[in-house]
């Protein structure tokens, strides 16, 4: 789900790959720090997009059973926005969703005036289908699936942390941070513990291990995969996090390998969706990926407030 944070990786062409080098010079060619000004925009563009990050205003689980739900204050939960009583969220015990929209409630489901409708939640939808949403006004909301626990995802366009953005900080860009990694392959997958801010453990398949040196110590990473045959995915945390750097972790996507090696590319590293609103699921970088180095590359701490 994570892959859906970035507009893509957009990837520098003409530029040779360098690895980790205290004496490698800190000035970007002009080239290569272009290609990352032009992920950083991107990656901006769909962070404050109208349905993005930042448009999140409430995360509501949903307990077994009906549940009213609407802005006014004697619903079981209380929205940030909408009409009074928008209707009755029900959730059966077989973790099926299901709502019937009070009259009048003005909301729609998947753009339709229905009535009443089954709530396809994030983790049960086919293919790249998008989960049920329910619009009413400026906001929404869909299901989210969370180790069979069951939540609604709400969100604003008029929201005050995308209406309010402050901007996101970084590094310089280094092209000493642009490694190419060995890569280790496992095989079997091994298992991975994957704690989140929400308290869940998830079991997740790593494929491999990228190794790389820096300053003459050698360091391992852990990723894995969103879906099958997807780019790897680490979720990392390093000796800035907490002080320059969010403390939870910061995510960074890479190419598959490719004869052996994959490329970090550090200046890429950027901060999870938790670090911009308190209304998201983000996963803990694991112990395995904590690492006793300075990253300094990629997105700083958030200075806005949540």
């Amino acid at each position: 789900m994570w892959r859906n944070v970035l507009a893509g990786l957009i990837l520098s062409t003409g530029v040779t790959l360098v690895h980790a080098n205290p004496s490698q010079p800190s000035t970007a060619p002009d080239a290569y720090q272009q290609s990352i000004e032009q992920w950083r925009a991107a990656r901006v563009a769909r962070l404050t997009a109208p349905d993005g990050w930042l448009s999140l205003i409430g995360l509501e689980w949903l307990q077994q059973g009906a549940n009213k739900v609407g802005s006014a204050s004697d619903n079981d939960i209380v929205l940030q926005a909408g009409p009074a009583h928008l209707g009755v969220v029900t959730l059966d015990a077989k973790g099926r969703v299901h709502i019937t929209l009070a009259p009048g409630s003005g909301a729609t489901v998947d753009g339709k005036p229905v009535h009443e409708a089954t709530l396809i939640d994030d983790m049960h939808v086919i293919g790249h289908a998008q989960p049920t949403k329910v619009a009413f006004g400026e906001a929404n909301f869909y299901v989210i699936d969370r180790e069979g626990r069951k939540a609604l995802r709400v969100k604003d366009t008029e929201a005050a942390t995308r209406k309010h953005f402050l901007g996101i900080d970084y590094f310089p860009i280094d092209p000493s941070w642009h490694i190419v990694a060995d890569w280790v392959p496992f095989d079997p997958p091994h298992d991975l513990q994957m704690g989140s801010v929400i308290g869940t453990i998830d079991t997740v398949k790593v494929p491999g291990k990228a190794v790389f040196t820096r300053d003459g110590h050698t360091y391992e990473l852990l990723p894995y995969q969103e879906e099958p045959g997807g780019e790897l995915f680490f979720v990392l945390a390093d000796r800035t996090s907490g002080h320059e750097t969010y403390g939870a972790a910061r995510f960074l996507y890479a190419a598959l390998p490719q004869n052996g090696k994959v490329v970090l590319d550090f200046n890429q590293a950027y901060n999870p969706p938790c670090a911009f609103t308190p209304f998201a699921t983000c996963p803990l970088a694991p112990p395995e990926n904590r690492l006793d180095l300075k990253i300094t590359a990629g997105e700083k701490k958030y200075r806005g407030e949540h």
